[in-house]
Protein backbone atom coordinates (compact mmCIF):
# COMPACT_ATOMS: atom_id res chain seq x y z
CA UNK A 1 0.00 0.00 0.00
CA UNK A 2 1.45 3.66 -1.05
CA UNK A 3 0.99 6.24 1.29
CA UNK A 4 -2.31 7.91 0.21
CA UNK A 5 -4.12 8.59 3.02
CA UNK A 6 -7.78 8.50 1.76
CA UNK A 7 -6.35 4.78 0.87
CA UNK A 8 -5.76 4.29 4.47
CA UNK A 9 -8.86 5.37 5.63
CA UNK A 10 -10.74 2.86 3.11
CA UNK A 11 -8.90 -0.21 4.15
CA UNK A 12 -9.77 0.85 7.83
CA UNK A 13 -12.62 1.08 7.47
CA UNK A 14 -13.20 -1.78 5.32
CA UNK A 15 -11.30 -3.63 8.39
CA UNK A 16 -13.59 -2.18 10.88
CA UNK A 17 -16.74 -3.29 8.91
CA UNK A 18 -15.82 -6.85 8.31
CA UNK A 19 -15.52 -7.14 12.07
CA UNK A 20 -18.39 -5.74 13.63
CA UNK A 21 -20.28 -7.61 10.77
CA UNK A 22 -18.39 -10.74 12.12
CA UNK A 23 -19.52 -10.17 15.73
CA UNK A 24 -23.31 -9.08 14.50
CA UNK A 25 -23.20 -12.73 13.00
CA UNK A 26 -21.95 -13.96 16.66
CA UNK A 27 -24.83 -11.64 18.51
CA UNK A 28 -27.69 -12.54 16.14
CA UNK A 29 -28.74 -15.42 18.00
CA UNK A 30 -29.94 -12.58 21.17
CA UNK A 31 -32.64 -10.83 18.80
CA UNK A 32 -33.09 -7.42 17.51
CA UNK A 33 -32.02 -5.76 20.84
CA UNK A 34 -28.95 -6.81 20.27
CA UNK A 35 -29.04 -5.38 16.13
CA UNK A 36 -30.20 -2.16 17.69
CA UNK A 37 -26.75 -2.22 19.86
CA UNK A 38 -24.67 -3.28 16.67
CA UNK A 39 -26.18 -1.13 13.96
CA UNK A 40 -25.45 1.68 16.48
CA UNK A 41 -21.61 -0.12 16.57
CA UNK A 42 -21.48 0.29 12.56
CA UNK A 43 -22.35 4.20 13.56
CA UNK A 44 -19.60 4.64 15.57
CA UNK A 45 -17.03 3.62 13.87
CA UNK A 46 -18.54 5.43 10.27
CA UNK A 47 -16.18 8.22 9.49
CA UNK A 48 -13.34 10.15 10.57
CA UNK A 49 -9.84 11.43 10.13
CA UNK A 50 -8.10 7.84 11.23
CA UNK A 51 -5.16 9.53 12.33
CA UNK A 52 -4.46 6.84 15.27
CA UNK A 53 -5.04 4.11 12.31
CA UNK A 54 -2.46 6.33 10.39
CA UNK A 55 0.30 6.95 12.99
CA UNK A 56 0.12 3.25 13.79
CA UNK A 57 0.92 2.44 10.37
CA UNK A 58 3.61 4.94 10.25
CA UNK A 59 5.12 3.72 13.92
CA UNK A 60 5.26 0.30 11.81
CA UNK A 61 6.99 1.76 8.72
CA UNK A 62 9.25 3.69 11.04
CA UNK A 63 11.15 0.74 12.30
CA UNK A 64 10.14 -1.83 8.81
CA UNK A 65 10.18 -0.42 5.55
CA UNK A 66 8.27 -3.32 3.91
CA UNK A 67 4.79 -4.79 5.39
CA UNK A 68 5.10 -8.13 4.49
CA UNK A 69 1.42 -8.80 5.81
CA UNK A 70 -0.56 -5.61 4.91
CA UNK A 71 -4.07 -6.73 5.62
CA UNK A 72 -2.68 -7.95 9.24
CA UNK A 73 -0.99 -4.35 9.78
CA UNK A 74 -4.31 -2.44 8.70
CA UNK A 75 -6.69 -4.72 10.93
CA UNK A 76 -4.30 -4.05 14.21
CA UNK A 77 -3.74 -0.02 13.55
CA UNK A 78 -7.90 -0.34 13.24
CA UNK A 79 -7.74 -1.53 17.01
CA UNK A 80 -6.83 1.98 18.14
CA UNK A 81 -9.97 3.22 16.26
CA UNK A 82 -12.36 1.00 18.16
CA UNK A 83 -10.61 2.40 21.42
CA UNK A 84 -11.47 5.83 19.94
CA UNK A 85 -15.04 5.48 19.07
CA UNK A 86 -15.10 4.30 22.67
CA UNK A 87 -14.14 6.81 24.24
CA UNK A 88 -16.21 8.86 22.23
CA UNK A 89 -19.31 6.87 22.80
CA UNK A 90 -18.77 7.52 26.50
CA UNK A 91 -17.63 10.82 26.47
CA UNK A 92 -20.38 12.58 24.82
CA UNK A 93 -22.79 11.11 27.40
CA UNK A 94 -20.42 12.18 30.12
CA UNK A 95 -20.67 15.60 28.93
CA UNK A 96 -24.24 15.88 27.75
CA UNK A 97 -23.34 16.16 24.14
CA UNK A 98 -25.82 15.07 21.92
CA UNK A 99 -24.36 15.29 18.84
CA UNK A 100 -21.59 13.24 17.01
CA UNK A 101 -20.30 14.07 13.62
CA UNK A 102 -23.14 15.96 12.74
CA UNK A 103 -25.94 12.86 13.92
CA UNK A 104 -27.34 12.05 17.51
CA UNK A 105 -24.89 10.97 20.34
CA UNK A 106 -25.59 7.37 21.21
CA UNK A 107 -27.20 7.80 24.42
CA UNK A 108 -29.30 10.59 22.67
CA UNK A 109 -30.37 8.26 19.70
CA UNK A 110 -30.82 5.56 22.24
CA UNK A 111 -33.43 7.79 24.35
CA UNK A 112 -35.27 8.97 21.21
CA UNK A 113 -35.82 5.15 20.38
CA UNK A 114 -37.25 4.52 23.60
CA UNK A 115 -39.35 8.00 23.60
CA UNK A 116 -41.06 6.89 19.95
CA UNK A 117 -41.73 3.06 21.29
CA UNK A 118 -43.62 4.33 24.38
CA UNK A 119 -41.87 2.38 26.39
CA UNK A 120 -41.92 2.01 30.25
CA UNK A 121 -39.28 4.13 32.34
CA UNK A 122 -37.14 6.99 31.87
CA UNK A 123 -35.66 7.45 27.97
CA UNK A 124 -32.38 9.38 29.76
CA UNK A 125 -31.93 6.05 31.75
CA UNK A 126 -31.97 3.88 28.95
CA UNK A 127 -29.90 5.57 26.12
CA UNK A 128 -27.48 5.98 29.23
CA UNK A 129 -27.63 2.72 29.59
CA UNK A 130 -26.97 1.90 26.07
CA UNK A 131 -24.14 4.32 25.98
CA UNK A 132 -22.35 2.60 28.37
CA UNK A 133 -22.69 -0.62 27.05
CA UNK A 134 -21.83 0.27 23.40
CA UNK A 135 -18.21 1.66 25.23
CA UNK A 136 -18.06 -1.31 26.52
CA UNK A 137 -18.28 -3.62 24.01
CA UNK A 138 -16.24 -1.21 21.69
CA UNK A 139 -13.00 -1.27 24.21
CA UNK A 140 -13.29 -4.95 24.46
CA UNK A 141 -13.43 -5.21 20.63
CA UNK A 142 -10.46 -3.10 20.61
CA UNK A 143 -8.43 -5.49 22.16
CA UNK A 144 -9.89 -8.50 20.71
CA UNK A 145 -8.79 -7.09 16.88
CA UNK A 146 -5.25 -6.35 18.12
CA UNK A 147 -5.23 -9.74 19.40
CA UNK A 148 -6.28 -11.45 16.24
CA UNK A 149 -5.25 -9.10 13.92
CA UNK A 150 -2.54 -11.96 11.84
CA UNK A 151 1.03 -10.78 13.08
CA UNK A 152 3.02 -12.91 14.79
CA UNK A 153 2.38 -13.88 18.03
CA UNK A 154 5.07 -12.42 19.92
CA UNK A 155 5.26 -9.18 18.24
CA UNK A 156 0.97 -8.48 18.69
CA UNK A 157 2.39 -9.46 22.76
CA UNK A 158 4.36 -6.45 22.68
CA UNK A 159 2.05 -3.98 21.05
CA UNK A 160 -1.37 -5.43 23.63
CA UNK A 161 1.75 -4.28 26.83
CA UNK A 162 1.32 -0.78 25.18
CA UNK A 163 -2.27 -1.25 23.98
CA UNK A 164 -2.99 -2.15 28.04
CA UNK A 165 -1.26 1.02 29.18
CA UNK A 166 -3.10 3.53 26.33
CA UNK A 167 -6.83 2.13 27.35
CA UNK A 168 -5.62 2.69 31.22
CA UNK A 169 -4.11 6.41 30.84
CA UNK A 170 -7.09 7.28 28.66
CA UNK A 171 -9.59 6.39 31.31
CA UNK A 172 -7.92 7.79 34.19
CA UNK A 173 -7.18 10.78 32.13
CA UNK A 174 -11.38 11.50 31.50
CA UNK A 175 -11.92 10.85 35.41
CA UNK A 176 -9.07 13.55 35.71
CA UNK A 177 -11.15 15.91 33.12
CA UNK A 178 -14.32 14.92 35.11
CA UNK A 179 -12.98 15.51 38.75
CA UNK A 180 -11.76 19.14 37.22
CA UNK A 181 -15.26 20.48 35.21
CA UNK A 182 -16.70 19.21 39.00
CA UNK A 183 -14.49 21.49 41.17
CA UNK A 184 -14.52 24.14 38.42
CA UNK A 185 -11.26 24.23 38.58
CA UNK A 186 -9.10 26.52 35.52
CA UNK A 187 -5.34 25.57 36.09
CA UNK A 188 -3.16 25.65 33.17
CA UNK A 189 -1.20 23.09 34.17
CA UNK A 190 -3.76 20.82 35.44
CA UNK A 191 -5.47 21.18 32.07
CA UNK A 192 -2.63 20.19 30.10
CA UNK A 193 -2.63 16.68 32.31
CA UNK A 194 -5.49 16.67 31.23
CA UNK A 195 -5.28 16.78 28.14
CA UNK A 196 -1.90 15.29 27.73
CA UNK A 197 -3.64 11.76 29.57
CA UNK A 198 -6.95 11.91 28.25
CA UNK A 199 -6.47 12.73 24.81
CA UNK A 200 -2.46 13.68 23.34
CA UNK A 201 -0.84 10.19 24.23
CA UNK A 202 -3.49 7.80 23.07
CA UNK A 203 -3.87 10.22 20.05
CA UNK A 204 -0.37 10.02 19.07
CA UNK A 205 2.64 8.85 20.94
CA UNK A 206 0.82 5.61 21.84
CA UNK A 207 -0.96 4.51 18.44
CA UNK A 208 3.32 5.09 17.09
CA UNK A 209 4.33 2.95 20.15
CA UNK A 210 2.17 0.12 19.02
CA UNK A 211 2.92 -0.08 15.35
CA UNK A 212 6.27 0.17 16.33
CA UNK A 213 5.90 -2.86 18.75
CA UNK A 214 4.31 -4.43 16.05
CA UNK A 215 7.66 -4.26 13.96
CA UNK A 216 9.76 -5.08 16.78
CA UNK A 217 11.21 -1.85 17.86
CA UNK A 218 14.01 -1.41 19.98
CA UNK A 219 13.65 0.89 23.38
CA UNK A 220 16.10 3.48 21.48
CA UNK A 221 13.37 4.13 18.48
CA UNK A 222 10.19 3.86 21.22
CA UNK A 223 11.54 6.75 22.90
CA UNK A 224 12.88 8.74 19.72
CA UNK A 225 9.11 8.25 18.67
CA UNK A 226 7.78 9.87 22.01
CA UNK A 227 10.00 12.66 21.84
CA UNK A 228 8.07 13.17 18.05
CA UNK A 229 4.82 11.87 19.43
CA UNK A 230 3.91 13.54 22.68
CA UNK A 231 4.51 17.11 21.92
CA UNK A 232 2.80 16.57 18.68
CA UNK A 233 -0.48 15.17 20.42
CA UNK A 234 -0.59 18.03 22.89
CA UNK A 235 -0.35 20.62 19.97
CA UNK A 236 -3.12 18.48 17.89
CA UNK A 237 -5.28 18.53 20.80
CA UNK A 238 -4.98 22.17 21.54
CA UNK A 239 -5.65 22.43 18.03
CA UNK A 240 -9.05 20.62 18.69
CA UNK A 241 -10.09 22.78 21.57
CA UNK A 242 -9.69 25.60 19.12
CA UNK A 243 -11.79 24.19 17.20
CA UNK A 244 -14.15 22.95 20.29
CA UNK A 245 -14.95 27.12 20.82
CA UNK A 246 -14.55 28.26 17.33
CA UNK A 247 -15.14 25.74 15.12
CA UNK A 248 -17.30 25.67 11.80
CA UNK A 249 -20.04 23.25 12.79
CA UNK A 250 -20.34 22.80 9.28
CA UNK A 251 -16.63 21.22 9.82
CA UNK A 252 -16.80 20.14 13.16
CA UNK A 253 -20.18 17.70 13.24
CA UNK A 254 -20.80 19.70 16.41
CA UNK A 255 -22.75 22.88 17.74
CA UNK A 256 -21.14 26.13 17.91
CA UNK A 257 -19.19 26.31 20.85
CA UNK A 258 -20.08 23.25 22.07
CA UNK A 259 -16.96 23.09 24.46
CA UNK A 260 -18.30 25.99 26.46
CA UNK A 261 -21.83 24.68 26.77
CA UNK A 262 -20.19 21.57 27.84
CA UNK A 263 -18.06 23.33 30.63
CA UNK A 264 -15.24 22.21 29.24
CA UNK A 265 -12.09 23.37 31.50
CA UNK A 266 -9.05 23.21 29.08
CA UNK A 267 -6.02 25.03 28.33
CA UNK A 268 -7.56 27.85 26.25
CA UNK A 269 -10.61 28.18 28.98
CA UNK A 270 -7.84 28.20 31.54
CA UNK A 271 -5.92 30.92 29.90
CA UNK A 272 -8.55 33.03 29.21
CA UNK A 273 -9.65 33.27 32.67
CA UNK A 274 -6.38 33.78 33.62
CA UNK A 275 -5.84 36.53 30.79
CA UNK A 276 -9.39 38.30 31.13
CA UNK A 277 -10.28 41.51 33.57
CA UNK A 278 -12.06 40.73 36.54
CA UNK A 279 -15.53 41.20 34.94
CA UNK A 280 -15.13 39.42 31.89
CA UNK A 281 -13.41 36.01 33.68
CA UNK A 282 -16.29 36.11 35.84
CA UNK A 283 -18.33 36.06 33.30
CA UNK A 284 -17.02 33.44 31.20
CA UNK A 285 -17.04 31.45 34.49
CA UNK A 286 -20.50 31.45 34.89
CA UNK A 287 -21.24 31.11 31.16
CA UNK A 288 -19.54 27.58 31.39
CA UNK A 289 -21.61 24.18 31.48
CA UNK A 290 -25.01 25.88 31.06
CA UNK A 291 -27.19 26.08 27.89
CA UNK A 292 -25.68 29.57 25.42
CA UNK A 293 -27.65 30.55 22.72
CA UNK A 294 -25.85 32.06 19.24
CA UNK A 295 -25.42 35.65 20.95
CA UNK A 296 -23.95 34.06 24.08
CA UNK A 297 -21.55 31.64 22.24
CA UNK A 298 -20.60 35.09 20.56
CA UNK A 299 -19.84 36.83 23.40
CA UNK A 300 -17.63 34.27 25.35
CA UNK A 301 -15.72 33.94 21.99
CA UNK A 302 -14.96 37.58 22.02
CA UNK A 303 -13.72 37.16 26.10
CA UNK A 304 -11.32 34.33 24.90
CA UNK A 305 -10.19 36.03 21.96
CA UNK A 306 -9.67 40.00 23.87
CA UNK A 307 -7.74 37.88 26.67
CA UNK A 308 -5.34 36.91 24.44
CA UNK A 309 -6.17 33.31 25.13
CA UNK A 310 -6.58 32.17 21.69
CA UNK A 311 -3.51 33.83 20.31
CA UNK A 312 -1.79 31.91 23.42
CA UNK A 313 -2.37 28.62 21.96
CA UNK A 314 -1.77 29.06 18.83
CA UNK A 315 1.89 30.26 20.01
CA UNK A 316 1.66 26.89 21.99
CA UNK A 317 0.70 24.84 18.99
CA UNK A 318 3.39 25.59 16.89
CA UNK A 319 6.06 25.61 19.42
CA UNK A 320 4.98 22.18 20.16
CA UNK A 321 4.59 21.00 16.62
CA UNK A 322 8.11 22.49 15.90
CA UNK A 323 10.03 20.69 18.66
CA UNK A 324 7.98 17.81 17.56
CA UNK A 325 9.43 18.11 13.76
CA UNK A 326 12.72 18.73 15.26
CA UNK A 327 12.59 15.13 16.82
CA UNK A 328 11.51 13.58 14.10
CA UNK A 329 14.85 14.83 12.53
CA UNK A 330 16.93 13.21 14.64
CA UNK A 331 14.92 9.70 15.09
CA UNK A 332 16.52 6.68 14.07
CA UNK A 333 13.58 5.70 11.22
CA UNK A 334 13.05 5.04 7.83
CA UNK A 335 13.32 7.85 5.31
CA UNK A 336 9.74 6.78 4.27
CA UNK A 337 8.16 7.05 7.45
CA UNK A 338 10.02 10.31 8.34
CA UNK A 339 8.24 12.16 5.50
CA UNK A 340 5.50 10.51 5.82
CA UNK A 341 4.93 11.80 9.49
CA UNK A 342 5.72 15.44 8.75
CA UNK A 343 2.70 15.14 6.17
CA UNK A 344 0.93 14.18 9.34
CA UNK A 345 1.58 16.46 11.41
CA UNK A 346 0.69 19.04 9.14
CA UNK A 347 -2.41 17.18 8.96
CA UNK A 348 -3.20 16.91 12.53
CA UNK A 349 -2.08 20.56 13.82
CA UNK A 350 -3.40 22.63 11.55
CA UNK A 351 -6.83 21.61 10.60
CA UNK A 352 -9.59 23.99 8.96
CA UNK A 353 -11.92 25.44 11.18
Amino acid sequence: MTWDPATLRSAVQSALDTFVDEQARRLAPLGPDADALVRSAHDAVRGGKRFRAAFCWWGYRAVQDEVLDQAALVRATASLELLHASALVHDDFMDASDTRRGRPATHAAFGARHRELGWSGSPEQYGAAAAILLGDLLLSWSDELLRRCGLPHDRVRDALAVFDLTRSEVIAGQFLDVSVQARGESDVDLAMKVLRYKSAKYSIERPLHVGAALAGADPATIDALSAFGLPLGEAFQLRDDLLGVFGDPEVTGKPAGDDLTEGKRTVLVALALEGAGAADAKRLDAGLGRPLDEDEVADLRAVIEASGAADDVERRIDALTSAALAALEAAPITGTARSALRDLADAATQRAH
